[in-house]
């Protein structure tokens, strides 16, 4: 195959980490060849199809320049066998405008994983809610009374807004209510702005665990990522240490319930956030942990995931 990663530029890969490169790494070790763009080299104008300047690139094993750049070209996006959307957040509008140019090259003929319209349906905060019986205690909501009502009745509490990644913007409000006001002020903006707010969960002490399915079935480990010191964050963005670990059979049982319903709407690759036994999130647009995972457990994610997209492709074909 020849596969499309439309990713962040290459030159900003940290690879001794990065999902992404891993995915290449074992494309190019099975035999496939590599192409890669940005988000804004895609073009489309009418009557033509959705373009992009893409780089044709062979992996070297060389830490220090990873990758040989053997080609710039315009190229049609329907021309490769397999399109790997691997942007990572913020969901934020030009995000938006790129599962349309993503759509409409589906349109065209091009297989893209994950499927840009299931992107967009599936925000990673807010797809939680077709799977509440696993949920904590969750509100969404504009309004800073709502939020001081949920407070009052659980106590201790997340909040976060909705388009944050990393880690970003999250708050711990215990019972005592202290800087609620302030907190509220700072992520709803007066009722502009939609938040989050979950119970919290005392668990998070054991690690907020990464569950990866990839085609719909769970990675055999999970990734806990457990907060250090002081802080109430276990993402790995914000300091949290990353513990791979067997997948739990609970964890593995609700793996697989979303997994059977969200696979077959185009997401061939999907990461839970899991608090003890409970989905805080579901993110959808760029997955992580393959490599810690492999690391540490030896389990190799990015050929589980390479095998996943071969099989997809060709059922597709």
């Amino acid at each position: 195959m020849h596969i499309l990663f439309v990713a962040d530029p290459l030159e900003t890969f940290k690879i001794y980490k990065d999902s992404t490169f891993a995915m290449m790494r074992s494309a190019q070790a099975k035999g496939h060849r590599i192409s890669a763009c940005e988000p804004q080299d895609m073009h489309w104008i009418s009557g033509e199809k959705v373009t992009a300047r893409v780089r044709d690139i062979l992996l070297t094993g060389n830490e220090s320049a990873w990758f040989d750049e053997t080609q710039s070209r315009r190229a049609e996006l329907a021309s490769f066998d397999a399109i790997v959307m691997r942007k990572d957040p913020p969901f934020d509008s030009e995000y938006f405008y790129s599962t349309h140019l993503l759509e409409q090259a589906e349109r065209e003929g091009a297989k893209v994983y994950n499927k840009p319209a299931s992107l967009r349906d599936h925000p990673e905060k807010l797809a939680v809610m077709e799977f509440a019986q696993y949920t904590p205690p969750t509100l969404v909501t504009r309004s800073a009374q709502d939020i001081r009502d949920f407070h009052a009745k659980h106590q201790d509490i997340i909040l976060k807004p909705l388009d944050g990644m990393g880690g970003m913007g999250i708050f711990r409000v215990g019972p005592d209510g202290m800087n609620l006001g302030s907190i509220i002020e700072t992520l709803n903006l007066g009722g502009a702005q939609s938040v989050m707010v979950q119970k919290y969960l005392p668990e998070i002490v054991k690690g907020d665990k990464r569950v990866l399915i990839i085609g719909g079935q769970p990675v055999p480990y999970c990734l806990a990522r457990i907060p250090q010191g002081n802080e109430v964050r276990g993402n790995l963005a914000a300091g949290g240490k990353g513990v791979a670990q067997p997948l739990e059979a609970e964890d593995r049982a609700i793996a697989e319930q979303v997994g059977a319903k969200l696979a077959p709407r185009g997401l061939l690759l999907i990461g839970l956030d899991v608090i003890g036994h409970s989905i805080t999130e579901i993110n959808v647009t760029s997955p992580t942990c393959f490599q810690e995972i492999e690391q540490q457990a030896g389990f190799k994610v990015a050929d589980m995931f390479v095998e996943a997209l071969e099989k997809a492709v060709a059922g597709a074909a």
